[in-house]
């Protein structure tokens, strides 16, 4: 409200006669100004003269000494002006000429209340956008965000029935209610629901992308490790980062798919507990994370259809069921491949982001289309040696900083899990010393989580994953007991597998003088156990580099697949793939993987063809003292 003069410039329009403003019913105090006029109703009268509405909310005096002995009964309407308010909330009017003027309506402007600052019990009016619009069989439930977080309204018309239905996801409106506590939430019992439009709701509009975006961005934070070749990847990192903090902001769910080994998980259980603090410091509901954050792994290295109807499926229902937007989909250590695309162009029939964080070997003419952000070290002219893990790290960080404390020794796990051979790995091994471990502890962990990735199969397995891992884990004595239970498991069952795969072992060596072995998985290996055929294969290859030094080719094959392991050899398994696909007329070879690291599918009747002519190509390979790996992917 804004003082001036009786009579002043507010209440005159240029060249025209004085405007009197004609309040609307739930027009407050905010609503008027000293100096103008205003129609009234008198409402009481008094010895020293009468009581005036000019609004439901706004009643005054208009003193004796200021009605001209004028007499006035109650229901008789006048014209007053606002001379003062008083800091009591005491109205003063006095007595306006009632001839000769345009009236002017006037509107409420409400105090508009942030959701930060609800207040439990206050009658509020919150301004925002609808982000999820919920029908349960009592009330409706609109979910509304403005530039300071996201609150559930009940707007009740009666049971079951859908109340104002003319309001739409992502339509900007103002809720006006009470802010009350519901299921230990806080949450607005609504009053009146009204869409914004015209000039109220662009100025809405570009309040809240103002500062949505400036919510967006990331959090600066400092490397954990200084390594120039990794510096490349930050820019990437940081959109992602903005993405999915914008995600957040938005109201939409984010789902996150990642590869089920080691470093897929070192990548996602990082990523997911960022995200679980940023989406409880944009919700009212403390809860909500539980609702808009689902984390699940995938057993290949890249997105399969099984997967993308499973989550396609998921979230279609979540729309139905809930009134929540698609989800923005995150693909961790896979994603990057062709044989990600047909999972994509089935998302693409909806309105599903996709960003992927991934090391394995990319094809990017192939999926960059498709996807709204791509962080790979092969697009900077690096390689699978900066893990996902170690990637996901520092996005995790950029997302809520105060994750990193939790997050010391877990790019150590993920580059020991991977064979890592980067220039860094003892820099992140003494890091991971500050938080309490040694190279040994860590290399139970990897072997740890992929124990119980092998177990958990399709299941996201949260809190057991988080206590080996020992990241929002609330038990330090159970992490330690928990991983040298299953790192041990591990160890016996992989030992179990290799005694009864050895003696069947086939060796030759290549005209590059290579060293490759071979070995039917299908015939002389536990099959549906632990360790899969993929960890069986890079164990094996583990042990004869040891015994027998570089450079070793290890092949595991099956009725329809092969596993491959490269130390000393430069092989580029992408491209062999490629090449056997049309080289092997009808042996329906797919794969890839990492340059020397990798897996391939083909049709059960060609293996020997695919097999025959996989060998040739590795002994056609040039030798490379430099390029070794065994990095554990599964199947």
């Amino acid at each position: 409200m804004t003082d001036a003069s009786a009579g002043g410039s507010g209440d005159h329009r240029d060249d025209s006669s004085p405007v009197v403003h004609e309040l609307a019913s739930e027009c407050t105090l905010s609503d008027v100004e000293v100096g103008n006029r205003y129609h009234a109703t008198v409402n009481g009268v008094v010895e020293y003269g009468v009581f005036v509405d000019v609004s439901a909310n706004v009643s005054g005096l208009v003193h004796e000494s200021n009605l001209n002995g004028e007499s006035f009964s109650v229901g008789d309407d006048l014209v007053v002006v606002l001379e003062e308010v008083k800091e009591n909330g005491d109205v003063s009017f006095g007595l306006a000429p009632s001839d000769d003027y345009e009236t002017v309506p006037v509107e409420h402007e409400p105090d508009i209340t942030t959701v930060s600052r609800l207040q439990i019990g206050r009658e509020v009016t919150v301004e925002g956008e609808v982000v999820q619009i919920k029908q349960t069989g009592g009330p409706t439930i609109f979910h509304v965000g403005d530039e300071t977080g996201i609150v559930a309204a009940a707007a009740f018309e009666e049971a079951g029935v859908r109340a104002y239905p003319e309001i739409e996801v992502g339509e900007l409106v103002r809720i006006s209610g009470s802010a009350e506590q519901h299921d230990g939430a806080l949450q607005l019992e609504a009053d009146d629901v009204t869409r914004l439009e015209g000039e109220a709701a662009s100025e809405t509009r570009g309040r809240l992308d103002e500062t949505l975006v400036d919510r967006a961005e990331p959090e600066s934070v400092e490397p954990l490790v200084e390594w120039e070749a990794f510096e490349k990847l930050r820019p990437g990192l940081e959109d992602v980062a903005r993405l999915l903090r914008r995600t957040v902001l938005e109201g939409r769910p984010i789902r996150i798919r990642h590869h089920a080994d080691g470093d897929g998980m070192c990548a996602a259980i990082p990523v997911q507990l960022a995200l679980e603090n940023f989406i409880r410091s944009v919700h009212a509901d403390s809860e909500a994370a539980l609702h808009h954050l689902k984390r699940l792994p995938s057993k290949a290295p890249f997105y399969e259809m099984e997967d993308v109807t499973r989550d396609l499926n998921f979230a279609l229902e979540g729309r139905a069921r809930h009134g929540q937007k698609l989800p923005f989909l995150l693909m961790l250590d896979n994603g990057s491949t062709e044989e990600d695309v047909p999972a994509y162009k089935n998302l693409a029939h909806y309105d599903m982001p996709i960003a992927v964080v991934d090391h394995h070997h990319p094809d990017p003419d192939a999926v960059e289309d498709l996807l709204d952000a791509h962080v790979n070290p092969y697009l900077h002219d690096e390689d699978y040696r900066i893990t996902t893990g170690m990637m996901c790290v520092e996005l995790a960080r950029m997302i809520d900083p105060d994750v990193t404390d939790d997050l010391q020794h877990v790019p150590a796990v993920a580059g020991l899990s991977d064979r890592s051979k980067a220039e860094v790995m003892a820099d992140f091994v003494e890091l991971a010393g500050t938080a309490g471990y040694d190279r040994e502890q860590l290399e139970d962990v990897g072997e740890a989580l992929d124990y119980a990735a092998h177990w958990l199969r399709y299941s996201e397995g949260k809190t057991l994953v988080n206590d080996v891992l020992n990241v929002g884990s609330e038990d330090e004595t159970r992490h330690e007991e928990l991983v040298d239970f299953l790192a041990e498991r591990a160890e016996r069952d992989v030992n179990e597998q290799l005694d009864a795969v050895e003696p069947h072992v086939e060796h030759e060596t290549l005209e590059s003088d290579a060293h490759l072995y071979s070995v039917d998985l299908e015939r002389f290996a536990h099959r549906f156990t632990y360790p899969a055929p993929g960890k069986t294969t890079g164990e094996l290859h583990d042990r004869k580099v040891h015994e027998h030094g570089e450079p070793v080719i290890t092949i595991g094959y099956g009725p329809d697949f092969a596993v491959l392991r490269s130390d000393g050899v430069r092989l580029d398994i992408p491209q062999m793939v490629t090449e056997l696909n049309e080289e092997v007329v009808g042996g329906g070879v797919s794969g890839g993987g990492h340059l020397v690291v990798g897996s391939i599918k083909f049709v059960k009747g060609r293996r020997e063809d695919v097999i025959d002519a996989l060998v040739e190509k590795m002994g056609e390979a040039d030798i490379d003292e430099e390029l070794s790996t065994t990095v554990s992917i599964g199947e």
